[in-house]
């Protein structure tokens, strides 16, 4: 794996799933490698991505964060992950957890229609990346970006990655 190119892991548990989903938030509509090279600064600025402890931030951990070297000047992209951790924290409260929150809807654009309702930052670029990356059923790369403006060089190449190591979960 390159520096810039996240992997599709297999979440252990739910700080897992909001790293992928924090670093989604931070790579909007920047260069992967920007957020890449300083990742384990956003790893110690959020923690260790501990949901519990993310979620109970208040206005002087934001100010930490901003403070930390290396980690991206954007109070709303904070917010976000913290936000995206409360969120998380209540659906892994209800039965099933976040998991079979995840698992709960009959196809993949009833679950990115409520994932972009539920949680900051997260349009459709960035729940295909989630749920991709997370190992959650998506819809084909290849006619899926077709609907999403631009180039995404980066997009493409993790997918060619998974699909080398034989992780991709992408569904026709």
């Amino acid at each position: 794996m390159t520096a810039t190119i996240p992997e599709v892991i297999a979440p252990q548990s739910l700080r897992d799933y909001l790293e992928v989903m924090a670093r989604a938030v931070f790579q909007t509509g920047l260069s992967w490698r920007q957020i890449a090279v300083h990742w384990e600064a956003y790893r110690a600025a959020f923690e260790d991505f501990d949901v519990s402890r993310v979620a109970t931030f208040d206005e002087i951990d934001v100010e930490r964060v901003l403070a930390t070297s290396g980690v991206l000047r954007s109070p709303r992209k904070i917010h976000a992950v913290i936000r995206n951790a409360r969120e998380m924290l209540d659906l892994e409260r209800a039965p099933g957890g976040f998991a079979g929150y995840l698992r709960s809807f009959a196809d993949y654009a009833s679950l990115a229609k409520d994932l972009k309702r539920r949680f900051a930052f997260m349009g459709e670029m960035n729940v295909w990346y989630f749920l991709f990356r997370a190992g959650v059923a998506v819809p084909q790369f290849e006619p899926w970006i077709t609907t999403i403006p631009g180039k995404h060089p980066r997009m493409r190449e993790m997918v060619e990655l998974a699909r080398e190591q034989g992780r991709s979960p992408e569904r026709p």
